[in-house]
C-alpha cells in the first residue's frame, strides 16, 4: 500500500488512480531514461537548441524547434536583418539548424530574431530558448540579444549551505517595485538597498517574482514571453547573478517565483504560434487558453515542451543559483477546468474527471528534475485545491514538493476585517484556519502576499487603519483606530506565523504597515508608478509608528528562528476561549497567549500549561517598544501552580496583546 493511503485511509478507494499516477511517472522516466540516457541529459535542452557556441569550430551552432515551418532564417544587425544570409535548415524531428561563424559579426549583445515561414504566412520571432532580450524605448519593440560576455561572472558562494537556511522565513519581493522612487528598480539597486533590509529583519529566505522576461510590467510578471530570460527592465543576467551572490553570502537563499502554468499570448514577443501552426507549445484551440488569465496554456503531454520547460527548471538552478522555486498557478496546471468555478469537496474531484495527468505527471518530474540538480531545493506550490500528496515523495504517492501555500489564511483574515466586528472574532474560526492543514505535507503561512495588496484590495494594515494612516502616524498623535490597528497588525501575523504552518512568508514592506495597495503603471492610471514603488523612508523614520511594527516583527522572526518553531511539531491547543476572545497554544515549548478582546483585559488569568515550572516573556506585543501600552511587567517571572494535579499560569491577560512565554 502506497504511504499516502497509509496515511490517509480516506484515499483507500482511490488507490487505484493513485498507482495509476505512480506508474503513469514511473513509465514517463524509463522512456527518458532509455532514449536519451537519464533525466540529467533529458534537461539540457538549452544547450542543444537555441544560440551555443562552439570553440572547435568558432562560432554558434543555431537550433530551433518548430515543426510546422516551412522555412527559417536568423536575421539581425549582423547581417543588415537580411534572411537569405542565414537560413536554418531542417534536420528532422521538426528542428532546423544553422551555424554562423563569429567572423561574420554575431557578439555579445547582438541584436536578433528569426523569421519564421509557415503555409499562414511570415513573422518575426524570438529564438525560444533566447538568454536575453530588450525592448525599444521608442517603438516598445522587443528584441533578442545574444548573451555572450567574454568574462564568466564569478562566483563566490560557495560557502554557502541551502541545509543550514532551516525552515523558510520568506520576503517576497518585486525587483521593480523595491526602490521608493517612482520607477523601475534594478538588479544593483536591490542588492545594494533591500538585502541589507532582509538581512536586519531576520529572514532568511528571498522570494523573487518577475524574474522571467514579460513584455507587460503590469502582470507582475504572470505572462512571461522568455522563459530562459531575465527581465531586462531590472538589469543584465549577471547583475542578477550577482543580487542571488550577495544574498547567499549573507546567508540569505534566494527562491524564484517559477511561471509554467501559463505564457503570454503575445506572438511577437513570446512563444505564441512560433512556428505557424496555432498551437506548437500550447493546446490546439479553446483548451490552450485560459479565459480568466488571457493566455496561452502549455501541452504537457508533447516531449520538446516538456524538455524546454524541464530544462527551464535546472537552467535557472544551475546557471543563476537559484534555491528553488514558488511554482505559480499550480491549480491551473492540475485540472482541465482550472479550478474554475470547481469546489474541491470531495476526493472524487482529485482524480476522476477534471484532472489532466500529463500535468500532474510535469509537476513530478519538475520536482524530480530540481531534487536531482539541487537536492536541497525548496519547492512551493501555490495550490488552492488541496491536491492530496502534493508535498508527499512521489514514490509515497505525491507530487513531491516540500510546502504548499496556506491559501485560505490570508483570505480568512480578509474576511474577518471586512466582514466583522472585532467583538464578533471566534477564535474556534481563527484556530481551525490555522490549523487546518494535510498530515505530513509542510504549509508556508502567510498573513498577506502580493495577492491581497493589490488594486481593487488593500493591505492588511490599510483595512485596518485606512485614511487615518496619512494623518496619525507620529509616534506623539494619539489615535484609537491606529492604536487599534497595529495591536491587531502585530497579533495577526504572530499567530499566522506560530501556528499557520511550517514556513512564513510576508510581502516585502508588509511588516511595517506599508499603507494603501499595489497598482502598476497602466492606462487607468495615467502610467503612474505612485503605487508601484515600495516608501521605506516610512519605516526609516524613527518619528513614525511604522518603525513600531517594524520592530517587533523583527522580534518575532528572531524569537521563530531561535527556537526553531516553524521545524517543531504542529501547534498543540491549550485554551480556548470564546467568551473572552483568548486564544493559547504550545509550540516549540513555548507558550503563546493571544487576547483578542476589543475591550476586556483580565487579571489573573487563569489556564492549564503541559509542564510544571517558572515560565518568563519572551515576547510581549504591548511592550511600548512595539508601540504598545506598557500594561505588563514582563520581568515577573510566573511560577505554575497545581489543581487536581494539574498544572496551571495565572497571568494578567490584557486585551488584544499576545504573549509568548517560555519555561525556564
Amino acid at each position: 500500500m502506497l504511504q499516502l493511503i497509509e496515511d490517509d485511509p480516506w484515499l483507500k478507494p482511490y488507490e487505484a488512480d493513485l498507482q495509476t499516477r505512480l506508474d503513469y511517472f514511473k513509465q514517463r522516466i524509463s522512456e527518458i531514461e532509455k532514449d536519451h540516457g537519464s533525466i540529467e541529459k533529458y534537461t539540457l535542452r538549452h544547450k542543444e537548441l537555441g544560440f551555443n557556441y562552439d570553440k572547435k569550430q568558432k562560432g554558434w551552432i543555431y537550433r530551433e524547434w518548430a515543426p510546422a515551418a516551412t522555412s527559417l532564417s536568423i536575421i539581425g544587425e549582423f547581417n543588415n536583418w537580411d534572411d537569405s544570409k542565414h537560413p536554418l535548415t531542417n534536420i528532422g524531428n521538426g528542428i532546423w539548424e544553422t551555424f554562423i561563424p563569429e567572423s561574420e559579426g554575431l557578439k555579445h549583445l547582438s541584436r536578433l530574431k528569426v523569421r519564421v515561414g509557415s503555409p499562414n504566412g511570415v513573422a518575426d520571432k524570438l529564438p525560444a530558448y533566447t538568454k536575453f532580450t530588450v525592448q525599444n524605448t521608442e517603438t516598445h519593440d522587443f528584441t533578442a540579444c545574444l548573451w555572450h560576455p567574454e568574462k564568466h561572472f564569478k562566483w563566490t558562494d560557495q560557502k554557502f549551505n541551502l541545509k543550514k537556511v532551516g525552515a523558510p522565513l520568506i520576503y517576497e519581493c518585486h525587483t521593480g517595485m523595491a526602490q521608493e522612487k517612482e520607477g523601475v528598480g534594478t538588479y544593483k539597486e536591490f542588492e545594494k538597498e533591500v538585502l541589507p533590509r532582509v538581512k536586519a529583519l531576520g529572514y532568511n529566505c528571498i522570494q523573487l517574482m518577475a524574474v522571467a522576461e514579460h513584455p507587460y510590467y503590469g502582470s507582475f510578471g504572470y505572462h512571461v514571453s522568455n522563459f530562459f530570460a531575465p527581465s531586462s527592465r531590472f538589469g543584465t543576467p549577471d547583475e542578477l547573478k550577482s543580487l542571488v551572490n550577495t544574498a547567499h553570502t549573507m546567508g540569505i537563499a534566494v527562491i524564484m517565483d517559477i511561471v509554467h502554468s501559463h505564457a503570454v499570448k503575445n506572438e511577437a514577443e513570446g512563444l505564441n504560434n512560433f512556428d505557424g501552426s496555432g498551437h506548437q507549445y500550447f493546446h490546439e484551440g479553446g483548451k490552450g487558453y485560459h479565459e480568466g488569465w488571457d493566455s496561452k496554456l502549455f501541452d504537457y503531454g508533447k516531449e520538446e515542451v516538456e524538455r524546454f520547460l524541464l530544462s527551464n527548471v535546472r537552467y535557472w538552478l544551475e546557471e543563476f543559483h537559484f534555491d528553488g522555486f514558488r511554482f505559480d498557478g499550480v491549480t491551473s496546471i492540475l485540472y482541465h477546468h482550472h479550478g474554475n468555478g470547481v469546489g474541491f469537496d470531495h476526493y472524487d474531484k482529485y482524480f476522476k474527471d477534471g484532472v489532466d495527468w500529463d500535468s500532474v505527471r510535469y509537476l513530478q518530474l519538475a520536482s524530480t528534475v530540481a531534487k536531482r540538480i539541487k537536492p536541497d531545493s525548496i519547492l512551493i506550490a501555490e495550490d488552492m485545491s488541496g491536491m492530496p500528496g502534493m508535498c508527499q515523495p512521489i514514490e509515497a504517492g505525491g507530487l513531491g514538493f516540500d510546502y504548499r501555500l496556506g491559501m485560505g489564511i490570508p483570505d480568512s483574515w480578509i474576511k474577518l476585517l471586512k466582514h466583522k466586528s472585532d467583538e464578533e472574532w471566534k477564535m474556534e474560526e481563527i484556530w481551525n484556519v490555522l490549523s487546518n492543514r494535510r498530515y505530513k505535507e509542510r504549509t508556508i503561512a502567510y498573513a498577506e502576499s502580493h495577492d491581497q495588496a493589490m488594486v481593487g484590495d488593500k493591505t492588511i494594515a490599510f483595512w485596518l487603519m485606512d485614511k487615518e494612516m496619512y494623518w496619525h502616524m507620529n509616534k506623539e498623535d494619539e489615535n484609537l483606530i491606529i492604536d487599534r490597528g497595529i495591536a491587531l497588525h502585530k497579533m495577526i501575523r504572530l499567530v499566522t506565523a506560530s501556528a499557520g504552518g511550517e514556513g512564513y512568508l510576508n510581502f516585502f514592506g508588509n511588516e511595517f504597515g506599508h499603507p494603501e495597495w499595489l497598482d502598476f503603471p497602466r492606462e487607468g492610471n495615467d502610467w503612474s508608478y505612485k503605487y508601484a514603488r515600495r516608501q521605506w523612508s516610512l519605516v526609516d523614520n524613527e518619528d513614525l509608528k511604522f518603525s513600531y511594527l517594524n520592530d517587533f516583527d523583527k522580534a518575532m522572526i528572531k524569537l521563530i528562528e531561535e527556537n526553531k518553531i516553524l521545524s517543531s511539531q504542529a501547534a498543540n491547543l491549550i485554551n480556548m476561549d470564546e467568551t473572552n476572545q483568548v486564544l493559547i497554544f504550545e509550540r516549540g515549548n513555548l507558550i503563546f497567549v493571544f487576547n483578542f478582546s476589543p475591550t476586556n483585559s483580565i487579571p489573573d488569568y487563569k489556564f492549564w500549561v503541559p509542564k510544571k515550572g517558572k515560565y518568563t516573556y519572551l515576547l510581549n506585543s504591548d511592550d511600548v517598544q512595539f508601540g504598545g501600552h506598557g500594561r505588563v511587567d514582563e520581568d515577573v517571572v510566573h511560577e505554575s501552580f497545581q489543581e487536581n494535579g494539574e498544572n496551571y499560569l495565572s497571568i494578567y491577560a490584557v486585551n488584544r496583546t499576545a504573549f509568548v512565554f517560555k519555561r525556564v
